[in-house]
């Protein structure tokens, strides 16, 4: 190639050859496509339209070949993180995450990602637009719990309670999120309850004294039905609970 013009149209029948890939639903060519598109926007020190090539071909490797679809998006996230662009880094974590979750089944990886995603939708949170704070709440809170969900799963439930004690805390003084701060407490009391019923008491209190609210809820009612009758080994109370 010689001089910009030539590689700005090398991209665009990069570009052009990728859609046409994808119409006829040739995932893989339409990958390296767009993988090539996204090398030759590098060249030019395009860094969002690499970026955004990167990441079309992701999501086109992610019909055909889900490991190069994540090789890809890790390009696009290293890009963005470069730029500053984290909110955007984090939601191609999710989309990582997402992949390891369905298609490659590594829930260790998938933990990471998410883990990762939400570690960078925090340090948005300083962001004074209300808009945008409370996306970046949104986003870490999702992230965060769903890592909870899988450290339950995996019996790492010290791990899971803490994420559910931070974030229902993080809620509960929140008044447009207030409201899913009983669910993250209850939650965080089921784990407590399965390593130790003691534990699970004491729990409950703090909640109770931390969020009044959480006293006259249905989950909390439930809770205490629940120790109840473990504590008498009443199974069919406890079922009845259920």
């Amino acid at each position: 190639f010689r001089g910009n013009t030539r590689v700005e149209e090398a991209c665009e029948m990069y570009t052009r050859a990728a859609n046409m890939f994808k119409i006829a639903k040739n995932w893989s060519a339409a990958g390296n496509a767009f993988c090539q598109a996204a090398k030759l926007h590098m060249q030019l020190q395009s860094k969002h339209d690499s970026a955004t090539s990167f990441v079309d071909a992701g999501n086109a490797y992610k019909k055909a070949d889900p490991q190069e679809a994540i090789n890809c998006l890790n390009a696009a996230i290293d890009i963005y993180t470069d730029m500053g662009r984290f909110t955007i880094a984090a939601k191609h974590h999710i989309t990582i995450a997402e992949i390891y979750e369905a298609e490659l089944v590594d829930i260790e990886k998938a933990i990471a990602h998410y883990e990762q995603a939400a570690d960078y939708y925090k340090g948005e949170e300083s962001n004074r637009q209300v808009v945008f704070y409370v996306q970046a709440v949104l986003g870490a809170n999702k992230c965060l719990l769903k890592v909870a969900a899988y450290a339950a799963q995996l019996e790492q439930y010290q791990k899971a309670i803490e994420i559910y004690e931070q974030v229902g805390t993080n809620t509960m003084d929140n008044p447009l999120l207030k409201y899913s701060a009983k669910e993250y407490f209850f939650k965080a009391a089921l784990c407590h309850f399965i390593v130790d019923e003691l534990n699970a008491k004491l729990a409950l209190e703090k909640y109770e004294e931390m969020f009044p609210a959480f006293t006259d809820s249905r989950e909390c009612k439930l809770l205490k039905k629940l120790l109840e009758a473990h504590e008498e080994q009443n199974s069919e109370a406890y079922t009845e609970a259920v």
